[in-house]
């Protein structure tokens, strides 16, 4: 069981910090870098990676519930023909009704949630923003659980999907500005391990409730229900994390952060039974910059490559992940049993992080993607071609493992090609282009299946991961390179 503590925002006394005359966001960093990992701070990686948990299910539950919405008549399996339509109302009716429409209006409103209102957390707050956007997402998907049409549906998940968007921007940084930077690494791969189980956990209750109607209610509306109630649950468990001591340093709110720190510190020192070590000299921390600098040499050639990357990755990444359960019915599977498989390979979910972390510092960055990309290529050919049982799991299995380790190296690999002054502003600038590419990928994919089978899907995946493979290992940089290239600046 996890323990709740709140951080009071007040001075400790006899806090050597808190005595301290000058203060500055250079200094709240090296403070709060130099603390041992004690059980305060991986409670708060605790407690963020639960809120990923619930994130996670909410924005991979989009193939999982798609056969009991084409079951329940809201959504159809067949190919939409929008010269069909004979007037507006009927063009829009056309253009909602299939599956690919229900997963481009979720990655519809993650675009428009990233790229848009990624700011929220830099003006209001980590905490805030944090909160807000979960109450968000979770009331929105409440709503979507009781529509009856594919328009509404479609809406109320566009609706969650802005505030997902916005959580998963403000978490990644919530949890790189709370804990010190030696326990990133670690603490990214626990969160994210943490995270994708809800990969099997939505999995398994979709192949539990989604053929079935527990009480007279259609499954798939208890799979997006629970999703919910449990978002709900970590809302609350949350009162117990603080605001981050960067933003609020870098906001010149220094004596909040100080005391923040200062409680957090105490808490450290106790558990740890010894006095902290000295903080290392103060970096000096720069909150100027403009969104032109990502286009300056030699950030911009970084900025096109990761584009590209993050455009062709989606197709691939997304076009298994969020249509599975589809490409089994559509090789002949029954819903029951596609979802059954489907529950297996998504165990893999949560050891790709895990493994990612286990080579990520023994390798080069750039290599591990090229390679995993070129697994991703090979296993997913061999699922299109799969004719049994162990086949298709083992090949979907593969396809997950590489597919999550690819996730949990680059998003090391892109923060690591831009400096710290324009970093947060790339990194979200560039990954936006994965949620631009999702949208229009949905509607290929969905023609594909019908039209070509699962053999096209996968020459279509198969070939955006390797365009990806051409990206990443001919242009992109090594990690030792940029760190290099930092020394000599």
């Amino acid at each position: 069981m996890i323990s709740i503590t709140t951080f009071e925002v007040g001075t400790v006394a006899g806090s050597p910090a808190a005595a301290r005359s000058a203060l500055d966001a250079g200094t709240i960093s090296a403070r709060l870098d130099r603390l041992p990992t004690t059980r305060s701070v991986w409670r708060l990686v605790a407690l963020l990676s639960l809120g990923l948990f619930f994130e996670l299910y909410d924005l991979m539950l989009s193939g999982y519930v798609m056969p009991g919405l084409v079951k329940g008549g809201i959504l159809s399996a067949e190919s939409v023909s929008l010269s069909q339509a004979t007037s507006v109302e009927s063009f829009f009716t056309l253009l909602f009704s299939g599956r690919a429409s229900f997963v481009a209006a979720l990655f519809s409103g993650l675009f428009l949630g990233t790229i848009a209102c990624g700011f929220l957390a830099d003006r209001f707050g980590r905490r805030a923003i944090f909160t807000y956007a979960l109450i968000w997402y979770s009331a929105a998907t409440v709503v979507m659980a009781f529509q009856t049409t594919a328009f509404g549906v479609n809406l109320w998940r566009f609706i969650a999907g802005l505030g997902i968007g916005v959580e998963i921007v403000t978490i990644g940084t919530y949890l790189t500005e709370l804990v010190p930077k030696h326990l990133r690494g670690r603490a990214s791969a626990f969160s994210q391990a943490v995270g994708f189980a809800a990969v099997p956990a939505v999995a398994l209750i979709s192949y539990g409730l989604v053929p079935a109607q527990p009480l007279g209610v259609d499954g798939w509306r208890w799979v997006v229900l629970l999703g919910a109630v449990g978002a709900i649950a970590v809302w609350w468990i949350r009162r117990g994390l603080p605001e981050s001591p960067r933003w609020l340093a870098m906001k010149g709110r220094l004596a909040e952060a100080d005391a923040v720190l200062s409680a957090l510190e105490a808490r450290v020192r106790a558990e740890s039974g010894r006095d902290l070590p000295e903080p290392a000299a103060a970096e000096p921390v720069s909150g100027e910059h403009r969104f032109g600098d990502i286009f300056s040499p030699p950030y911009r050639r970084r900025t096109m490559m990761m584009i590209v990357f993050h455009v062709f990755q989606t197709v691939a990444y997304y076009g298994f992940a969020s249509w599975v359960p589809s490409l089994l019915i559509k090789q002949g599977i029954t819903v029951t049993t596609s979802l059954l498989y489907t529950s297996i390979i998504a165990l893999a979910a949560p050891v790709g992080p895990l493994f990612g972390l286990l080579i990520g510092d023994r390798f080069e960055r750039k290599h591990i993607i090229v390679a995993m990309a070129g697994t991703v290529v090979v296993a997913g050919l061999l699922f299109s071609q799969a004719g049994s049982a162990p086949a298709i799991l083992a090949a979907g299995i593969a396809l997950t493992l590489a597919g999550n380790t690819i996730s949990y190296i680059y998003h090391a690999y892109q923060a690591e090609l831009f400096p710290t002054r324009i970093r947060a502003r790339a990194v979200g600038f560039v990954y936006s282009w994965s949620r631009f590419s999702a949208i229009f990928t949905a509607f290929v994919i969905e023609y594909l299946i019908n039209h070509v089978g699962v053999t096209g899907v996968f020459a279509f995946t198969s070939a955006s991961m390797a365009a990806v493979m051409v990206a990443i290992g001919l242009f992109g940089p090594r990690t030792r390179d940029v760190a290099l290239e930092r020394l000599s600046q």
